[in-house]
């Protein structure tokens, strides 16, 4: 062979090189709708979420996207871009990280960071200007002793008991003062977390109301001693549906903005969604009555049947266990039923009843097609969460603005 003539996989003399760019042979990976599978994102419907969002709150009331987990998969800097331009100025996130890639994306005004960040960081947070939740009391200390100014936002523990200060006995009131005196942290805000709101019974909204009322009292005190407590906040999506009228300063809205919530909550508003989630037909195959396909051979033909296999997988997000479920998705605006176990990269459809099912037809696993519509509750109904389902969509899937 001689030198520079093509040798093995993946090796190509300069001249076969040159002549594969010029077919395009040698291109980037497929992005957008020519992928195996992407997401589209609709900044429309965002942008008129956050207003829809925004006009339901009391005056001085205002709203903080929270776009921790990559924007619940939406994308953490097209969201965050999109709702700043719109003109946002307050935003919450999960984790440092979260909080320094929204402010690469160019995203002003507050930053909470609602998730522990270690005292250790504190000079990251402060030279990307984000606010941090304090935890406890000790972590409190920790970050001031770190020696620099510091924004923070005190989380109370009103029944949650997951992070946060407690505020119901004398003694939680003196540790809340003691950390309320501490040098180095700007105190911008007080909040709590309602962990019963999304509830459907009468026990659930009791505990929400004993845990607003406990919140308020320790608001209240912090005034009464002369505290400022800076902009509360209580509400998250749900708080903001079904307790609209609370005084606070900032209401947060995770799944709300992104217009994924259950339809049967008190004082609906007309929220859309934004995300549709799309992948491609690879193939269409008869399988004959009594064969079975996939993995452990889960599905069995109980008649002659067209299984379409569809290029999206459980590695990209989707639940493993929709195949048998009753999920159903959408090819040409017609509902197939999801059939076998989902694998890693690919999941099958029983398409018998669309018999004109093909090669490169496009799947619809969450959005519109025609008529039909299958929205990220739905999907999510099939043992996950919205957040879960939404939050665990793969980077590798590309994120399209519509």
């Amino acid at each position: 062979m001689r030198a520079g003539q093509a040798h093995g996989a993946g090796r190509f003399s300069p001249a076969a090189k040159k002549s594969a760019l010029g077919q395009g042979l040698l291109a980037p990976p497929p992005k957008g709708r020519t992928a195996r599978a992407w997401a589209e994102i609709d900044l429309a419907a965002l942008r008129r979420n956050a207003q829809v969002l925004q006009s339901a709150l009391p005056a001085g009331c205002l709203l903080m996207p929270v776009l921790k987990a990559n924007a619940y998969g939406h994308g953490l800097a097209l969201a965050g871009r999109a709702l700043s331009r719109a003109g946002v100025r307050a935003f919450a996130v999960a984790t440092l990280e979260e909080g320094v890639q929204l402010r690469r994306a160019g995203v002003r005004g507050e930053i909470l960071i609602l998730g522990y960040t270690p005292a250790a960081c504190a000079w990251r947070l402060f030279v990307w200007g984000l606010t941090q939740t304090v935890a406890d009391a000790a972590h409190a200390r920790a970050l001031s002793a770190a020696g620099l100014p510091l924004k923070v936002h005190i989380a109370l523990d009103t029944g949650m008991h997951r992070l946060g200060l407690p505020a119901a006995t004398p003694e939680d009131l003196e540790a809340l003062r003691e950390v309320f005196l501490l040098p180095g942290l700007e105190i911008r805000g007080v909040y709590s977390h309602l962990c019963t709101v999304e509830g459907r019974t009468a026990e659930d909204a009791a505990f929400v109301q004993t845990q607003t009322d406990a919140f308020f009292a320790a608001v209240e005190w912090l005034r009464a001693a002369g505290f400022d407590p800076g902009r509360v906040h209580l509400q998250a999506s749900y708080g903001i549906l079904q307790l609209p009228g609370l005084a606070c300063g900032y209401a947060r809205a995770g799944v709300a903005v992104l217009g994924a919530v259950r339809a049967d909550v008190k004082n609906p508003l007309p929220l859309v969604p934004v995300l549709s989630l799309r992948a491609r037909v690879a193939c269409v195959r008869r399988v004959p009555a009594g064969q079975t396909a996939g993995y452990a051979r889960a599905f069995t033909a109980r008649r002659e049947t067209l299984l379409a296999t569809v290029c999206i997988g459980f590695v990209d997000g989707e639940p493993r266990n929709l195949g048998g479920s009753g999920a159903s998705l959408l090819l040409r605006g017609r509902r197939a039923p999801v059939v076998g176990r989902v694998c890693m990269d690919q999941l099958l459809l029983d398409v018998t009843d669309i018999p004109d099912a093909a090669p490169g037809d496009l799947v619809t696993l969450i959005g519109r097609d025609g008529e039909e519509e299958v929205t990220a509750v739905e999907l999510a109904g099939y043992g996950s969460t919205v957040p879960a389902l939404l939050g665990r969509l793969a980077a590798r899937l590309p994120r399209i603005a519509v």
